[in-house]
């Protein structure tokens, strides 16, 4: 999961719009989770700036989260979990040159 978060931090620094940044952001954890054997359409992505998303200097906020099922676990008497939520974030600063 950190690769996940790591790499769509990397790559929405590098857009000029948000548009872009974001749908990039997203290519990057689907390619990632997909990688680890995971279904990309269980993972959510947030992302938040800490002022301008695109201003040099400012810093981006990547958070992934998973769900993941656990095939197994439901034959464990006294165990009703059957899905766990794995996590992860990375920042990254935009840079003065693109």
């Amino acid at each position: 999961m950190v690769g996940a978060s790591d790499e769509a931090a990397k790559v929405f620094v590098m857009y000029p719009d948000l548009p872009q940044a974001q749908q990039a952001a997203q290519q990057a954890v689907s390619m990632a989770v997909a990688d680890m054997g995971f279904d990309p359409d269980n993972a959510a992505l947030s992302i938040n700036c800490d002022g301008g998303c695109f201003t040099a200097g400012s810093t981006v906020h990547v958070s992934v989260t998973l769900q993941v099922e656990l095939p197994a676990v439901g034959a464990i008497p006294g165990v009703n979990a059957t899905v766990v939520t794995v996590d992860s974030s990375s920042s990254q600063k935009v840079g003065r040159y693109k």
